[in-house]
């Protein structure tokens, strides 16, 4: 088993500056350029990196041999906003990409996005959102109804609005609010699923600086539309006999799940995943020593069963780093991350 050097602080600058990148649900463009100038950067001779139609990124490392290719998935697209309406005080409704709780974007910073790339601040806030004018403002239900987006521009108008370039349609870019604290954990949002990015990033350095090379020839995905649904399901070879989903293990109440080890999941909404890989994969960090937590998610769905349900053959597992309040202002910890990384370095090697 060759030693395997995993650099904590590249690999964590990797992840802030994706953190750091907007790509939430069906906007690519910068996320994808991040992530494949880095790849790049790796300067791993074999490597074959290319773009999808959709946007999506596929990183090709030939490996010793090539009878049983194998797949990675992880993706970049996040959560976030879209305007769905400019309101006649000339604020902006919304509507989500992804799903999650409206109290969780209460009061957050946000970014709009026009069609000719102007970035407009503003915050996402309640219809009723002074305790000093409403007595209610507590007590009232948080949707799409009852949110909006106050614009920091001088505007109180529809018309002044879209003078400023806003169009329905445009995006909303989420606050990431990154911060990596001195114990070693990493508060942001969108960990889901850039910290499992991350990680294999943190792995194909680890074989490069070891002069290792993939014992199957494997093909990576970096997704665009997970968060949709159907980020991870083409693209992919044919004869793939493995596919490994890289996305976050959901850690909080009931959950086996923590942010110091890698999650194995071996169920979630849409069934079981295959047997042999996750046996394959919890053998694997059994005998590396790499902390691991096998665990169940109800409510969790990822692009490996996209895969499956667009009527990919291969054996599919789900691995990810633990990460606190998915969907939310999430958290993780550096020790997660690596413990993910180097379960997918000694999987490549196997």
């Amino acid at each position: 088993m060759p030693n395997l050097d995993f650099k904590q602080d590249v690999i964590v600058d990797f992840l802030v500056g994706l953190l750091n990148t907007p790509s939430p649900t069906g906007y690519h463009v910068e996320a994808s350029a991040y992530v494949e100038h880095a790849f790049n950067a790796l300067d791993i001779p074999e490597l074959v990196i290319k773009r999808d139609i959709k946007g999506a990124l596929f990183i090709t490392w030939p490996g010793e041999r090539d009878d049983a290719p194998r797949g990675l998935t992880a993706h970049a697209d996040t959560l976030g906003l879209m305007v769905k309406e400019i309101k006649s005080n000339g604020r902006l409704q919304l509507t989500q990409l992804g799903g999650f709780m409206w109290n969780a974007v209460e009061f957050e910073g946000v970014t709009v996005r026009t069609q000719d790339d102007q970035r407009i601040r503003g915050t996402v806030v309640p219809v009723k959102a002074s305790t000093h004018i409403f007595r209610d403002a507590g007590d009232v239900k948080r949707s799409a109804d009852t949110m909006e987006i106050r614009l920091d521009a001088r505007t109180t108008s529809a018309e002044e609005t879209r003078a400023l370039g806003i169009e329905v349609g445009d995006f909303v870019f989420l606050d990431p609010r990154v911060e990596v604290t001195d114990t070693g954990f990493i508060r942001s949002r969108h960990l889901d699923d850039k910290a499992a990015v991350a990680a294999i990033y943190g792995a194909l350095l680890a074989l490069k600086e070891a002069g290792q090379r993939p014992a199957q020839t494997i093909t990576v995905q970096i997704a665009t539309y997970e968060e949709v649904g159907h980020g991870g399901a083409t693209g992919f070879p044919a004869d793939l006999h493995e596919l490994v989903t890289v996305d976050m293990a959901a850690v909080g109440q009931g959950q086996n799940s923590d942010e110091f080890s890698v999650g194995i999941c071996v169920k979630d909404a849409g069934g079981p995943y295959h047997i042999d890989l996750t046996t394959k994969l919890r053998t694997l960090a059994a005998e590396a020593g790499i902390p691991h937590k096998p665990d169940i998610y109800v409510y969790y769905g990822s692009d490996g069963e996209a895969y499956w349900r667009a009527g990919g053959s291969a054996q599919v597992a789900l691995i990810g780093p633990g990460v606190d309040a998915s969907h939310a202002y999430e958290r993780t910890h550096t020790d997660s991350v690596i413990h993910t990384a180097h379960l997918i370095a000694r999987y490549m090697l196997a």
